[in-house]
């Protein structure tokens, strides 16, 4: 929680400093670029690490090196010397270490929970991350008004904590077998989500809706220029998606979901691009708040769902390499979705690139219906079939 918190308060930070200097739409979607670069070009070395190392250590060095990223920004930013290109070659670097920090993370919660119980565990999860996520990017803005100084020093802190935390937690993971290092060991993880269509349609459902239907890295230039809010709007604007995140990851966690998951993670996603069509033409900061609420709403339905599913039908000497798989799809469509977003607005204007946006994870939730049937008729997550 308070790894995600960090980087959401500098996130928000990068965004309005970089667009403060440039005025440029493409400049905030290079952001995006050069934090998912590194998860796709190191993506088969993250995962035979995660599954040959403890995964616990491999967190602890991520939140290490997370830290060192802000202090750079603190020291640049003190001394006058962060340019566009020292913050994008910073941003670059931490995507690097968080390259090996999401699969490490997504591959140690299995080894803490029994399996029955890991959608509801998931669910909670989520809620402590959607916490960080609203805290992270309102306090974020708020601190802004201070200096930006403020807000990199303050994820600096956080990160340290995380590094801290994060070597305290117990598993029961057996000591993994370190399998020997060759090509077959390589590409396992990539192999073994190929031939199985059900996790295969999942993780690249959220590929391709997301990447089209990504909103958030426009949101300066709607704070600033369409609804016209300062840094605190932005902040809030940016909470929002995580607001309804967190209000269904909490009656998820009490009530999850038990009878015909997969039609519900399709419709979850329709709705997704429902909300994004009403963002991209409001002109109200109130509509635009509650549009973003339910995007977010909808979206944990169906990350909830792809993320269970993956889990559990994944052996546990398998899930660091398939965590990293699925941690470039997932950083594909948020990082490269927001590089997508910054790209169609320097063309065509930041509402119609928002707006067929939407249009297009409709789209996409409708042809994934029909190129994966078997993932539409998933009833349970955890059952016979699954455990299969």
């Amino acid at each position: 929680m308070f790894g995600t918190m960090a980087v959401q308060m500098q996130s928000v930070a990068i965004g309005w400093q970089i667009y403060a200097m440039t005025k440029s739409a493409f400049d905030l979607g290079l952001v995006g670029l050069m934090q998912f670069l590194p998860s796709i070009l190191l993506v088969l070395f993250t995962g035979h690490a995660i599954d040959r190392y403890d995964r616990r250590r491999i967190l602890a060095i991520c939140f290490a090196f997370e830290a060192l990223a802000s202090l750079a920004l603190v020291a640049g930013s003190l001394e006058g010397w962060l340019s566009r290109e020292g913050i994008l070659g910073i941003v670059l670097a931490a995507g690097a270490v968080r390259a090996f920090k999401m699969p490490a993370m997504q591959a140690l919660l299995p080894g803490i929970v029994p399996a029955e119980l890991f959608p509801r565990a998931l669910a909670l999860s989520a809620s402590a991350m959607q916490f960080a996520i609203i805290a992270g990017p309102a306090i974020g803005g708020f601190v802004y008004v201070a200096s930006p100084v403020a807000v990199y020093s303050s994820a600096l802190v956080l990160s340290l904590c995380s590094f801290v935390l994060i070597l305290s937690i117990k598993t029961e993971r057996a000591q993994a077998r370190r399998e020997p290092f060759s090509m077959a060991s390589l590409f396992a993880g990539v192999s073994y989500v190929w031939h199985r269509p059900a996790i295969l349609g999942a993780i690249s459902l959220d590929l391709f809706a997301v990447l089209l239907g990504g909103a958030t890295a426009l949101l300066p230039i709607y704070a600033k220029d369409i609804l016209a809010v300062g840094p605190w709007g932005l902040g809030l604007l940016s909470s929002a998606p995580a607001v309804g995140a967190l209000m269904t990851s909490f009656f998820l966690a009490r009530h999850p979901l038990e009878r015909k998951t997969g039609r519900n993670m399709f419709a979850s996603v329709i709705a997704f691009g429902l909300s994004t069509l009403v963002f991209s033409l409001s002109t109200s900061y109130a509509l635009s708040l509650l549009a973003l609420i339910l995007l977010g709403a909808f979206d944990m339905v169906s990350v909830v769902i792809r993320s269970s599913l993956v889990q559990l039908r994944t052996p546990d000497e398998m899930r660091g390499r398939v965590s990293a798989v699925n941690s470039v799809f997932i950083g594909t469509s948020n990082q490269l979705g927001e590089f997508e977003s910054g790209l169609t607005a320097s063309w065509f204007g930041t509402v119609p690139a928002v707006f067929v946006g939407g249009i297009g994870t409709i789209l996409v939730a409708l042809l994934w219906m029909r190129l994966f049937p078997e993932l539409a008729k998933i009833d349970r997550l955890h059952d016979r079939d699954a455990k299969a």
